[in-house]
């Protein structure tokens, strides 16, 4: 199994800045790609930004130029800086890994417990 484990939402103002963190352990063999997911209350859970391992990124719409996605893969960490929050911002935020184990022969999806992130003045 793999478990993912994500730190750094809170509360901050509309302009304010966070930045999310989600570390992977377990006994990991090989991580394919990391990912930020979003859920507000009473919506589906979206993507908002994704990186392979090699490094490509990708973005929702809603925050590109806005976030930006990062990742350690020597510490099978992966980060989400935020800046120019929005009160639409606001969400659960969930960590995503498509990771193969040391015993499966196929990489699986891993989702973590979620971190709020509030803006609101």
């Amino acid at each position: 199994q793999v478990q993912l484990v994500e730190s750094g939402g809170g509360l901050v103002q509309p302009g304010g800045s966070l930045r999310l963190s989600c570390a992977a352990s377990g006994s990991i063999s090989s991580i394919y790609s990391m990912a930020w997911y979003r859920q507000a209350p009473g919506k589906q859970r979206d993507l908002v930004a994704s990186i392979t391992n090699s490094g490509s990124t990708n973005y929702a719409a809603s925050v590109k130029g806005r976030f930006t996605i990062s990742r350690d893969n020597a510490r099978n960490t992966v980060y989400l800086q935020m800046n120019s929050l929005k009160p639409e911002d606001t969400a659960v935020y969930y960590c995503n890994a498509v990771a193969r184990t040391t015993s499966q022969l196929y990489p699986l999806n891993y989702w973590g417990q979620g971190t709020q992130v509030t803006v609101s003045s």
